[in-house]
């Protein structure tokens, strides 16, 4: 035997294992694009991104792509939100001649419901209606108020068909207004052929020409706004025209404010007299929501003319009648409960301290301007400054008058033939009140903050 014979024999599977090499350690791999964050943090670089060149779009395709917003063309999403804007301002208008309408003693059936209801929606547009009795033309400012923002909606509604945030021009905008304004115009003849009866007569023609005008300004008013247009407008403006008309808009709404606030004070001081006048009509419950439903209405109307009181020309209720704080002359008043706050005889001679009330309007309206101005220039020049305040009563002014203009008109062709507010005596008294106040306050607040910064 040789010398390696005392050796005890290998076991089967310690030879296979000296016969086959081990396997070599496999290279650490990369980490996968989950564990991102670690790499980062380990190499100091993030890692590349790429994109498959299926998944990239051109500039040309991303603007090509349509959106969910552009699926209607133009005509058909005028027409369907004009006739949404129309179905929900006529609704409470029908309601609330269906309720007064249980006053009177003729039995009334739903078809002369609804003529009667929407010819009070076309007469809340300024279309007339011809009666018996006379035209009846006195305006329903909150019907006025309800429609035109059925219709601002209709218009943003149709400029998002065609896509007015997805570009710079404003033609897109404007064929959406005018849209919406034939629409609204095609909707009014209609409804103007179908209220007419022997009774009641309203000029289909007028109807449609109205209500076409009507849509155009509302409609364009809420398709320019959605495009954002009005601001771009205002902005290149100059800056003291820019405060003038703002602020102789803040005036006006303190105006028309204050003469809200007095109709509400003579309705609560009158409230025994409105409460016999609605008993005196031996009507149901539904009959006197009716006759509320009337003041309501026509709410608007007795805050301009209330303005007019305080301001000092005053209004009529009829032919040869005049209410003012320094005479009253008054005839028969019709029995709506809103008319009961009517005064029936003059104030004292105190009373000339009602132009207060506009010129205090005129006052706050010139301190907010200072104090805006404080805030976005420190110390604004006096030339600017006066130009803009002086500016606000004219501006006020206009808006005053044109509230008088479309606040009154007539119920019948005798004495009520005139009722509301002489707009341009209240428009010029309205401009020189508030332009006087618009500059003292802002004179004043600009030398009283010149003081504060002395040391």
């Amino acid at each position: 035997m040789s010398g390696n014979s005392d050796q005890p024999p290998a076991r089967p599977d310690e030879a296979e294992s000296e016969a086959s090499p081990r396997p070599e350690p496999r290279p650490q791999s990369r980490p996968r694009r989950a564990d991102g964050a670690a790499a980062r943090r380990a190499d100091g670089a993030a890692p590349r991104r790429t994109t498959a060149p299926a998944q990239r779009r051109s500039p040309s395709s991303v603007r090509s792509r349509p959106s969910a917003a552009s699926g209607a063309p133009l005509p058909l999403a005028a027409a369907v939100t004009t006739a949404w804007a129309v179905l929900v301002a006529v609704t409470p208008v029908l309601l609330a001649v269906g309720a007064l309408l249980l006053i009177s003693p003729n039995p009334t059936d739903s078809e002369a419901v609804l003529r009667a209801g929407f010819a009070a929606w076309l007469l809340g547009h300024g279309v007339p209606i011809t009666t018996d009795l006379g035209p009846i033309s006195l305006v329903p400012l909150v019907v006025t108020g309800l429609a035109a923002w059925r219709v601002m909606r209709a218009g943003v509604h149709a400029a998002r068909a065609v896509g007015v945030r997805r570009t710079a021009a404003v033609g897109p905008a404007v064929r959406a207004g005018v849209a919406v304004g034939v629409a609204y115009g095609v909707y009014g003849g209609i409804i103007g052929l179908a209220v007419s009866t022997d009774g009641m007569r309203v000029s289909a023609w007028r109807a449609a020409l109205t209500l076409t005008a009507f849509g155009l300004v509302a409609g364009l008013a809420g398709a320019l706004r959605e495009g954002g247009w009005p601001g771009r407008w205002m902005a290149t403006l100059p800056l003291p025209l820019r405060d003038g008309l703002r602020t102789g808009g803040v005036a006006a709404l303190l105006v028309l404010g204050a003469g809200a606030a007095a109709t509400g004070l003579a309705l609560a001081f009158s409230a025994g007299a409105a409460g016999d006048m609605i008993a005196e009509y031996r009507t149901g419950v539904v009959g006197q929501a009716g006759l509320v439903a009337v003041s309501l209405v026509y709410a608007p109307n007795a805050a301009v003319w209330a303005a007019s009181y305080l301001v000092g020309p005053g209004f009529v209720i009829g032919v040869g009648t005049k209410v003012s704080s320094a005479a009253v002359v008054l005839g028969e008043v019709p029995a709506v409960p809103l008319l009961a706050a009517v005064p029936e005889k003059a104030l004292p001679t105190w009373s000339a301290l009602l132009l207060a009330v506009p010129l205090a309007a005129g006052m706050v309206a010139g301190w907010l301007l200072m104090r805006r101005k404080l805030r976005a220039e420190g110390d604004p020049d006096w030339p600017a400054l006066l130009g803009s305040a002086a500016l606000a009563g004219p501006v006020a002014g206009l808006a005053i008058a044109l509230a008088a203009a479309i606040s009154g008109g007539a119920i019948g062709a005798e004495r009520m033939a005139e009722i509301g507010a002489d707009a341009w005596p209240l428009g010029g008294v309205t401009t020189v009140v508030v332009a006087a106040g618009t500059v003292i306050a802002a004179a004043a607040t600009k030398m009283l903050a010149r003081v504060r910064r002395k040391p």
